[in-house]
Order: C-alpha cells, then structure tokens, then sequence
C-alpha cells in the first residue's frame, strides 16, 4: 500500500503524465504522414523517432524494472538517445532512414507505454515516482525538440511549408532599459522543493560583481542595424572559431532569414513572412551573439547574473501555451521578461556546480557527459512547455548551434 504522500503524488503525476504525453501528440497532429521521417541533418531528429525516443525512456527506466515485457526486442536498439551503458544504438545521423517501424505502429508503442504506468503506478515507490517525474520533463525537452526540428526540415523544402496557419501580432518592443544589480554574495541553483535536473544543483554560494542587464532581448532591429554595419565582415568582433565558422558557412545574417523584394523575410512555424523590427531576435549562435555584443559595447550576462536578475519573477510570457510558436516584443522592464520568447545565450560555460555528482547508472549520462564544450542559455523560448521552466534551468548547446530558439540579453 502507499503511505499517503506517496499516493497522493502518484494521483498528481498521472494526471500530469497524461497532459504531457497528449500535448506531445497535438503537436504531431498538424503534420502529413511524409513529415514524420524528416531528418534534415545530424544534430535533429524526425518526428516519429521523438515519439518513440520519449516512450523508450519510460519503458527502460521505469516500467521494465517493474516487470512489463518491453513492446518490441529492437525498440532498444533503434531509439536509444546516447546511453552507451544500456548498449549499442541506431546511428544518429540514419535516424531519418528508419521507415519501419511505421507511424502507425509508434502510435501503438505509446499507447503500450501508456498503459502501462496507468497499471503500474499502483506499485510505484518514491524513487520509481521521481523517475516518472524526470521522464515527464524529459518528454517536454523533445516537445521543443520536435518544433526545432521540424522547422529546420520544413526550411530545407523550397516551397517553404508552415507548420500552421497563424498570424498573431505583437505590437511596438519596449525601449531598452538598464536594470542595474549590486555587488552580493548570492545564493544560486535549484535549493527548493519540486523538480529540478541534477546540473542545476547544489545550491551554492558565489559572489556576483556588481551588474547591469537589459530589460528586454535584443530586436531584429537592433540586429538589423549590427548587419548593416558589416558586423558579419568585421573580423575583430568574432572569435576565431566564430569568425572561421560564419565565412565556411557564409552567414549573413541568423538562421531563416532570407533577402526578397528589397528587404528581409524570415522562415518560421507558420510560414514566411517580412521581418518584424520589434521580435526579439532568433536563431543565433554563441558565435554571432558574442559578436552582436561586443559590437554594441556589452557583453553577455553570466549565468550567475541571469538567475540573480530572475530572482522572484514570476515564470510567464510567450512560452509553448500561447500557441504562436515565434517571438515577440517583451513587456516593459518586467522581470518576468526574462521567461519566453527566445532561449538567452550567456557566457557562461556549462560545467559542474561545486559539489556536484551525476546521478548512478545510466542517468548519470544525461547531463554529466556533456560538462565540455558547451554553453548555458537560460529563460525557454516560444516553444518551451511553460511547466518545464523555473529560474535555475540550465539549457545548453554547442556555441555554434543556430537552430534553437536562441537569443541575445546584453549585460555589461
């Protein structure tokens, strides 16, 4: 029998199992059976594999361990993510080659995965009801992951499809403001109760030097006028490897925007369209950001002081729930402008906390493998599930990845 806290964090969890995984499939609803095997490169993954990678994980974690038969012997093998400790894997970059198992039968996958914590969940202990908790946020990770991805493949298609049909306007962006903080010793990462990924703990002492940072992202605007100003053709606001990486690949400007009929349109989940001046810009590198910033004489905030000036703010603004699936203009000076809209991209590495340990076994590799050669970006975006966000979230990419959601905060 449950002890009554158990139990009645089972019933909640149910409840909120259930509302994951149907707005996992609402968001493949509005695609055609040809999209769901759309792998554009590497670093994305098709819509069928994302439905099945996120039924596996519950299946592997938590319900084999508790005794059900696993739906099919080479599921295993064909959607485990990067667990080298559970095995060998499908290739990551033939994950778009996979035509079988069908649509159909993924479908079915999920509903045995379904099932299955609905039957089990009676048996689950506190620790079984914290795996089912991770699997949830895990899922909502790939709920972004699948718009990502899709608008990446959907832009590789010349006739530019859109995901769906919306047009949402936005109004004027506010005018940049300077919100300044003191020099503290703060407290940072996750220290409360409710969920939290491991790498956002322990929580920990630092100091912060005293810090300004502004109210709003930087606009297309504000971005346009870095383009006009040869920003992608002057070497010295680049990092080498930036400044390489843009002329290999020959950006002129961010990810989906395209030159037309004397200005710039932009591709986005609801189709082409004209730049918008007061969006916040998107879809930028570490690279291009660090440039942008030096160029406008700041820098990028810190994690340290992106969470410091998060401290208290309500997690609200244009995330997953609003249904526009782009960026728009941020309130005026709220702190809860830091939520939404786009990913923030700071300068800060992501490395281990002081006294951090990854979890045993194999969810150890879910964060801890990947503390090299990567950078935090903190607030969610446009396409993050709002319940997925909290002030010490801990996003990260490569410095070179463009296909997120990802923006600019200045600080100096």
């Amino acid at each position: 029998m449950f002890e009554a806290g158990v139990e009645i964090r089972a019933t909640a969890l149910l409840e909120r199992f259930r509302e994951v995984r149907a707005t996992t499939e609402r968001l493949a609803e509005p695609l055609e059976p040809d999209d769901y095997g759309l792998q554009s490169m590497t670093s994305a993954s098709p819509p069928k594999w994302h439905l099945a990678h996120t039924s596996w994980f519950f299946e592997t974690f938590l319900l084999q361990p508790a005794g059900l038969r696993s739906f099919h012997p080479q599921f295993a093998y064909l959607f485990n993510s990067y667990y080298e400790s559970l095995g060998p894997r499908h290739a990551r970059n033939a994950r778009g080659l996979l035509s079988r198992p069908t649509v159909d039968e993924v479908y079915r996958y999920r509903a045995h995965v379904d099932a299955g914590v609905r039957a089990l969940i009676g048996r689950f202990d506190a620790r079984a009801l914290g795996l089912l908790e991770l699997g949830l946020h895990h899922e909502q990770q790939h709920q972004e992951l699948l718009l990502t991805d899709i608008k990446h493949a959907f832009f590789q298609n010349p006739l530019r499809p859109a995901y769906q049909e919306r047009r949402d306007p936005f109004g004027v962006a506010p005018m940049q403001r300077w919100l300044r903080f003191p020099e503290a010793l703060r407290c940072v990462g996750h220290g409360s109760p409710g969920f939290s990924f491991d790498c956002e703990g322990p929580r920990h002492p630092t100091f912060v030097p005293a810090f300004s940072i502004a109210s709003r992202p930087v606009t297309n605007r504000d971005y346009g006028a870095f383009i006009d100003d040869a920003g992608y053709h002057t070497p010295a606001l680049w990092l080498s490897d930036g400044w390489a990486l843009a002329r290999a690949e020959n950006w002129e400007a961010p990810l989906y925007w395209e030159r037309a009929d004397g200005g710039w349109q932009v591709f986005t989940l609801n189709g082409m369209k004209p730049v918008d001046p007061s969006e916040p810009v998107c879809h930028v590198s570490l690279y291009e950001a660090l440039a942008f910033a030096r160029w406008a004489g700041a820098r990028l905030p810190t994690e340290q002081e992106w969470e410091t000036a998060s401290t208290g703010a309500a997690v609200a603004g244009n995330t997953l729930e609003s249904g526009r699936l782009h960026p728009g203009p941020s309130s005026e000076g709220e702190p809860a402008a830091l939520f939404g809209d786009v990913w923030e991209w700071t300068s800060s590495p992501f490395a281990p906390y002081p006294g951090y340990r990854p979890e045993d076994g194999a969810l150890g590799e879910y964060n801890g493998k990947f503390m090299c050669n990567q950078f935090v970006l903190r607030g969610g975006s446009c396409a993050t599930p709002r319940t997925h966000l909290r002030p010490t979230y801990r996003n990260f990419w490569p410095p070179e990845t463009r296909f997120q959601f990802s923006g600019i905060r200045l600080a100096r």
